[in-house]
């Protein structure tokens, strides 16, 4: 089982996800959006599987502070363009399995999962 789990380092929900998969012996890879970058393939590839509104993060204060007008009239393509941007505004976690995808963290979730 080949298992990614992509985010950014400083963030509460990675902590949870981390730490619930370690505690399960579970390995994976880690992608750091920020370090490490997305590329608009794998992007746009999420969006097709899970859809562009499940992973843009509008709750995180980098959505917030944009301008309006980048906030406004979003379609998918604008979407991904922000998220290339500044990827913080990627959903996180997005664990990846097999092909698979989980967005965001709960533990029913990812015991699902791995089920």
């Amino acid at each position: 089982m080949t298992t990614t789990l992509y985010g950014i380092r400083n963030c509460d929900t990675m902590k949870k996800a981390w730490s619930w998969l370690d505690h399960r012996g579970i390995a994976y890879a880690f992608h750091d959006y920020k370090k490490q970058r997305i590329d608009r393939a794998t992007l746009e590839g999420w969006a097709r599987e899970v859809g562009w509104e499940r992973l843009l993060n509008r709750a995180g204060t980098t959505f917030k502070n944009l301008p309006d007008a980048d906030k406004q009239d979003l379609t998918e393509a604008k979407a991904i363009e922000l998220m290339l941007a500044q990827p913080s505004m990627i959903k996180r976690p997005v664990l990846a399995i097999d092909g698979r995808l989980v967005v965001g963290f709960k533990p029913e979730t990812y015991t699902e999962a791995f089920a």
